[in-house]
């Protein structure tokens, strides 16, 4: 006689609990991921086809050997143009009174590509893209390739260069973070 084990009547547990649930729309992925922390970065590129940057929150580390991250922009994006194009793009962290800045980046201003950088103080590192020079961390990366994915392109970068500024001392919150539409310290 055949016994069921522990793992079957799992799986089955999980399975039915799983098919009560309503599929995952489009709105209630935005609301579930809203709940997770981001830091606030600004994504700059600049080059032949011109200077521009946005605020972004989807950003993440791949690999380090060799060192490479990824960076999310929405498809519809005229930004997406000069990414390709240039080839390159660095990642600025935002410091926690940065917050103007992101929303600038952002575009809640009305000020398009290089007008953007008229405010804060930028650098650059290896590539020329430009880096924001109070940032809490800047990432200079050489566009290693991208992909088309629902509807965002996802840039994979490799990096070049980098720039850190020492922690505090005390453990003060010093990071711009993202979380259930807000922004917040970290």
């Amino acid at each position: 006689m055949a016994t069921e084990n522990t793992a079957d009547r799992s799986a089955k547990a999980q399975e039915s609990a799983t098919a009560a649930l309503p599929p995952a729309t489009g709105e209630a992925f935005r609301d579930a991921i809203a709940r997770l922390p981001s830091g606030v970065n600004i994504v700059a590129t600049a080059g032949p086809a011109g200077k521009a940057g946005f605020t972004a929150t989807a950003v993440a580390s791949v690999s380090d050997d060799p060192p490479t991250v990824l960076v999310c922009l929405n498809s519809k994006s005229p930004q997406n143009r000069l990414m390709q194009e240039n080839a390159q793009f660095s990642i600025s962290l935002l410091p926690k009174d940065a917050v103007t800045l992101a929303n600038i980046f952002a575009g809640r201003t009305g000020l398009h590509l290089e007008d953007r950088f008229r405010h804060g103080e930028w650098t650059a590192l290896s590539t020329g893209s430009p880096v924001l020079a109070d940032a809490i961390m800047a990432l200079d990366c050489r566009l290693h390739s991208f992909q088309d994915v629902g509807s965002h392109v996802v840039y994979f970068g490799t990096v070049v260069a980098t720039l850190t500024k020492p922690r505090d001392p005390e453990g003060a919150k010093e990071v711009l973070i993202y979380h259930d539409r807000h922004y917040g310290e970290a």
